[in-house]
């Protein structure tokens, strides 16, 4: 008995471990940002287009990755694909030109969804040993990883470390990681029937879907842009550049792990119509009153807003009696996903044309969408 309570513990720290290594990786990407826009001499737009290949590599990895992990398991490709994700962050370093950015940006993409399906597929296999829910707890993990990877990019950035080196260090870390914690991962998967790879959503899941889009436009926004916002619009000196992503990856992380015992408290819909007004609110703070003080606030109040939408939206629509917790969850995590997809090029395009905080307004209102889509919705706390 304790030796299965031991190996069971063992196997949760290994894919939370996993879920830290992630979310590390995309964390020092997003935080240099700012800096390889510079060293490549990139406008809003270009950058903009650069951004693009990120979820396209995603998106091109979906069925590839499923196929993957289906016919050599979850822990040998999230054993290579986090490998592979830690050596194209030291490729993005080393990029001199656009073209290789771009082609280095793709692959980050569409390794980091490989790891994505594979250790989320782990943390099932794990869930099941526990028989409660623990998913929660992954990826709070994962976002403490991205407070953790803005923390350590804003040192970087203060002692003058190139993004070479800076992903050079961190990538060695993170491979060494894997190596340690492999044999600690669930050997077998979970076996889960046959699903189509598309599924058509009903009226629920379409309103849950575009709940999940309005955040997930807003996650890519903060993601991709932050630190720029904070350099062009606020104009912050450079080694306060990150504070912004920091501030937003801190309270996306510690709202993850409140978010349940909020939901017991005052229920689903009550939350997430909170989160959509902690979203505009937030933005429009950071649009109106561009200093370092209220722009950091701004992003505080973005990070809570973003944290508990995604994780609530994949639950209620679990619980649909209309089609299988997975063709559900597929289903709406697709819309999602087209958020995330479009965001960031969408404000590069519009800074570009206008200006950077015109295009923050405009991710503010599709944020607010969560409010009001989440009030059409008649709600099973």
């Amino acid at each position: 008995m304790n030796t299965f309570t031991v190996s069971r513990k063992a196997n949760r720290g290994a894919v939370a471990a996993l879920f830290f290594i992630v979310g590390l990786c995309f964390a020092s990407w997003a935080s240099r940002i700012p800096d390889i826009k510079l060293k490549l001499h990139l406008s809003d737009a270009a950058l903009g287009g650069i951004l693009f290949a990120l979820p396209i590599g995603s998106m091109v990895s979906l069925p590839l990755s499923g196929w993957l992990v289906s016919k050599f398991g979850s822990r040998k490709i999230a054993t290579v694909a986090a490998t592979a994700y830690a050596l194209v962050l030291i490729s993005i370093g080393w990029s001199s030109t656009v073209l290789e950015l771009l082609a280095c940006v793709f692959f980050f993409g569409l390794l980091g969804n490989m790891c994505n399906i594979s250790i989320n597929t782990q943390a099932v296999g794990v869930e099941s040993l526990y028989g409660r829910s623990i998913m929660a707890s992954f990826h709070g993990t994962w976002s403490l990883a991205g407070f953790a990877g803005a923390a350590i990019g804003t040192f970087v950035v203060s002692q003058n470390i190139s993004p070479f080196f800076h992903f050079l260090m961190i990538a060695a870390l993170l491979i060494a990681m894997v190596v340690i914690i492999r044999k600690y991962t669930l050997e077998k998967d979970a076996v889960h029937e046959n699903q189509p790879l598309f599924a058509k959503p009903d009226a629920m899941l379409l309103k849950l879907g575009m709940i999940s889009f309005s955040c997930m436009v807003c996650e890519g926004t903060m993601f991709d842009w932050s630190g720029v916002y904070f350099q062009k619009v606020v104009e912050a000196p450079k080694e306060l550049i990150t504070l912004g992503y920091a501030a937003f990856m801190g309270t996306m992380a510690t709202g993850r792990f409140l978010g349940d015992r909020l939901v017991t408290k005052v229920g689903k819909q009550k939350v997430l119509q909170a989160s959509g007004i902690a979203i505009i609110i937030g933005l429009l703070i950071a649009v109106i009153l561009p200093t370092i003080v209220f722009a950091t606030i701004g992003f505080l109040l973005v990070g809570f807003g973003v944290s508990s939408v995604v994780p609530l939206v994949y639950s209620a629509a679990g619980k649909t009696k209309t089609m299988s917790a997975g063709m559900a969850i597929t289903a709406v995590s697709t819309i999602g996903f087209i958020g995330f997809l479009i965001g960031p090029p969408l404000v590069g395009f519009v800074a570009q044309a206008f200006s950077l905080r015109w295009s923050f307004t405009i991710i503010a209102m599709l944020g607010f969408c969560t409010t009001v889509l989440a009030t059409l919705i008649k709600w099973e706390d």
